[in-house]
């Protein structure tokens, strides 16, 4: 049985630090909110407000041609804009 973790990291790996290096809003223990590089450990932004962490994301992806990918709280996938 493959294990999906690793298949999922393999992937954001392989686009970390290109030009598809896809930008996640995700939650964040200290901050509340954090913009994430794919690929990268460290986040670019963080903000108690997620719709501050949301706005940046997008204007990180628009500038990149690339994706905004906005999760819950859950870290499931809430929304994705695509400005390839």
């Amino acid at each position: 049985m493959p294990n999906n973790n690793s298949e999922r990291d393999q992937y954001f790996k392989d686009r970390a630090g290109t030009d598809e290096a896809r930008f996640h809003v995700v939650p964040h223990d200290e901050e509340g909110w954090a913009v994430k590089t794919e690929g990268e450990d460290n986040p670019d932004y963080t903000s108690g407000s997620k719709s501050e962490a949301v706005k940046e994301a997008k204007r990180m992806a628009e500038e990149a041609g690339t994706m905004a990918i906005i999760h819950d709280e859950d870290g499931k996938i809430e929304e994705q804009h695509n400005y390839q």
